[in-house]
């Protein structure tokens, strides 16, 4: 979600992970901004292009879910009459979240499958896995797009950022 009460308003929230309605949440984003807020919008995204979503995946671990390319998720910001102020590709980021969670999954599994059961635990650790795999080897990313009503919402460098970051 965004905050829209600071001239800049600073929160991940996801739009487009769905197949259906990122149209209406870009335009839903756009009513709740304020004309001098900033919205920070974090997603797992393709480098590559549209396609290659996971049968897997949509069936066992997000039902109806997607992975948007930027070529996707560019058409519904200017529909919306949003400024795509600044866009940072995190590459390998979340690649190293997967690896520490696949980690702390296995220190515990033995906890998980008396809470769950092994068919859990096996699904949850290929999913952790090829998810890592994907974001070292398969051209996921993770994008962060910083979103504004007005081309001079958000300062044109980021060196506010330390400022946000020592506080």
């Amino acid at each position: 979600m965004c905050v829209l009460t600071a001239p800049i308003s600073l929160r991940p929230t996801t739009l487009w992970r769905r197949r259906s309605g990122a149209r209406w949440r870009s335009s839903r984003l756009r009513d709740l901004l304020r004309d001098d807020g900033v919205a920070l919008v974090d997603t797992i995204a393709a480098a590559a292009g549209p396609g290659g979503d996971s049968p897997w995946l949509d069936k066992y671990i997000f039902p109806g879910g997607h992975i948007p390319s930027l070529s996707e998720i560019a058409p519904h910001v200017e529909r919306a009459g949003l400024y795509l102020a600044d866009l940072e590709v995190m590459r390998l980021h979340y690649a190293e979240t997967l690896r520490a969670w696949r980690a702390r999954f296995a220190a515990n599994r033995a906890r998980i499958a008396d809470l769950y059961d092994e068919r859990f635990c096996r699904m949850w650790e290929f999913y952790l896995a090829s998810c890592e795999a994907g974001f070292r080897h398969s051209g996921l990313v993770n994008f962060q797009l910083q979103l504004s009503k007005s081309i001079d919402a958000a300062p044109i460098t980021r060196d506010y950022l330390a400022h946000v970051a020592a506080a």
